[in-house]
């Protein structure tokens, strides 16, 4: 792995962020490759091998609808996220990277009360072509396997 590649890792999760935070979640689905998964659970899942999560999807097309949803059919009070992330830890793997970063997610309401809403940590499988870093996988792994509210905004 070189400096390039470490750039670009951290340049993808930090423009992930930035889209969700600011609500351009219209955007969110074209950080995945067009097969890419996305898969949001829990580190007690994880540590017991259990593969189900609280969100799954397998393509593109599949988050472009879950964003359709959310904003036509999804009824849930108004509010928005701040991540704060780590310091991703990368490794190169079979011609992709391997990227492991820490993350907080506060939880701003409509009233102005915020709220540290998730942690835990991305485990990402990137892919890097001609045209930049596009996740192949990213699995959210939630530090707590309670979530106190609907989880409509991707994290």
């Amino acid at each position: 792995m070189n400096i390039e590649q470490k750039l670009a890792v951290e340049d993808l999760n930090t423009r992930y962020a930035e889209a969700i935070d600011e609500d351009r979640l219209e955007a969110w689905p074209d950080f995945f490759s067009s097969d890419g998964r996305y898969l949001v659970t829990t580190a007690e899942n994880v540590a017991q091998g259990l593969p189900l999560g609280i969100i799954s999807a397998t393509s593109r097309a599949m988050l472009r609808d879950r964003i359709k949803a959310l904003r036509q059919a999804n009824v849930y009070e108004a509010q928005r996220y701040r991540h704060v992330l780590g310091t991703p830890r990368i490794e190169a793997v079979n011609g992709t990277l391997r990227a492991r970063t820490s993350f907080m997610v506060a939880r701003i309401m409509h009233t102005g009360e915020t709220t540290l809403f998730a942690t835990g940590c991305y485990e990402d499988r990137i892919i890097l072509d001609g045209t930049g870093a596009q996740f192949a996988e990213k699995t959210v792994i939630l530090d707590s396997r309670v979530i106190d509210t609907l989880l409509a905004i991707p994290l």
